[in-house]
């Protein structure tokens, strides 16, 4: 083991101590975030409101996982409650939900805000926002004046800015100056009737949990008739649960940031350690002369073959070629006078380059007889001429 894999090592032990030790130390932070989760146990969670729903509507509530749309296309129901806390509809889906409350079913719309689709079909204008301290929720019927629920986290004084003489006002808000506003109506559609809330605070864990809160909860509920009531939840319940194999690791802090922690590790290790190593250069042969080999080649095939005359010729051509280009001697006639030139210009014997020039013409000559000496001693003459 060499010393930087073990200087590695000891940095990631006291990095994974300082993480344990900042962990265990850690305060709890409270996710004040609205979510509207099912399964969300924060305090702006529906959890607590997903477990008990059943008692607010006398084990009449029945959930659907779908859009308004797919469910309505394949169940044509009779009158009943639809529920909707603070979900995204789709402007088809309303218009099932719309002709389901025309023919007498009955809805009950909790949000912070209502599509434009929806307030212009029923005539009420977008809600008002207004930041207070303390906000005081009643309603407005007697038999429920000593139920209210105090909204002190986030209240924000929602309602409805302008709505029309048809629409009941069923409960509003109250601010510290006293001001009241509308925040909870009743609006007459076709055979059925159409609930808004504009505080769905008030079905979260954070209130339903506060002493007396779930009393103004059902009050709100038990406007709609004792049937059944169908709500529809954008969230799947079964839908927070990761399928990973990772899930119970990753669901814990602790054991979450020491498997980043790992895997960072393991990564600089890489990083570091690949920068240590020479990357292997690999070999490039140089490219491989093959004239001589294919020269060698040619000339065994022709021994081979045994034509000795048409070697001869082909050799014989080759030296002419190279008598006219690098000596500038003229080779159409090869007489006296070509040799003694060619004796002239390379200082071989005159001899010699007689012996050559029969030679040559034996090659030329189609007729010739040749044998294999004639080749061998044509082939040592003009190399020593051209020498």
């Amino acid at each position: 083991m060499n010393k930087t894999f073990k200087l590695y090592g000891i940095i990631f032990l006291i990095v994974l101590a300082v993480l344990a030790l900042l962990e265990l130390n850690k305060t709890s932070v409270t996710d004040w975030r609205k979510n509207f989760d099912v399964n969300k146990k924060t305090p702006f969670g529906l959890f607590v409101f997903n477990k008990e729903s059943n008692h607010f509507f006398d084990n009449q509530l029945k959930k659907i996982q779908i859009s308004p749309y797919d469910y309505y296309k394949s169940n044509r129901k009779t009158p009943h409650n639809i529920l909707i806390i603070e979900s995204d509809i789709d402007e088809v889906s309303w218009e099932k939900i719309l002709d389901r409350v025309d023919e007498g079913s009955d809805l009950m719309f909790i949000s912070e805000k209502f599509p434009e689709y929806l307030s212009d079909e029923l005539g009420f204008q977008h809600l008002y926002e207004n930041y207070g301290e303390r906000n005081v929720l009643t309603l407005t019927d007697k038999k429920f004046v000593k139920d209210s629920l105090v909204l002190d986290k986030l209240p924000w004084e929602r309602g409805f800015v302008s709505i029309l003489k048809y629409h009941e006002i069923l409960g509003g808000n109250t601010d510290e100056k006293g001001n009241r506003k509308a925040n909870f109506i009743k609006i007459n559609y076709g055979e059925g009737h159409i609930y808004l809330h504009a505080e769905p605070l008030i079905v979260t864990n954070y209130y339903l949990l506060g002493p007396g809160n779930d009393k103004y909860v059902q009050d709100v509920f038990s406007y709609l008739p004792g049937r059944e009531t169908v709500w529809f939840s954008a969230k799947n319940e079964k839908a927070a649960e990761s399928s990973s194999p990772m899930r119970f690791i990753l669901s814990k802090p602790a054991l979450r940031y020491a498997w980043w922690l790992l895997l960072g590790g393991l990564l600089l290790f890489v990083i570091f350690n690949a920068k240590r190593k020479q990357r292997i250069v690999s070999v490039i042969e140089p490219l491989k002369n093959k004239s001589v080999e294919f020269v060698k080649s040619i000339g065994n095939l022709y021994l081979q073959e045994g034509d000795f005359h048409d070697m001869m010729a082909k050799k014989a051509q080759f030296f002419l070629n190279k008598v006219r280009m690098d000596l500038l001697i003229d080779t159409q006639n090869l007489d006296g006078d070509f040799s003694h030139k060619l004796h002239l210009k390379t200082g071989k014997s005159l001899e010699e380059i007689n012996e050559a020039v029969t030679l040559i013409k034996k090659g030329q000559d189609p007729y010739a007889s040749v044998m294999k000496e004639d080749l061998i001693r044509m082939n040592h003459l003009l190399d020593q001429i051209l020498k």
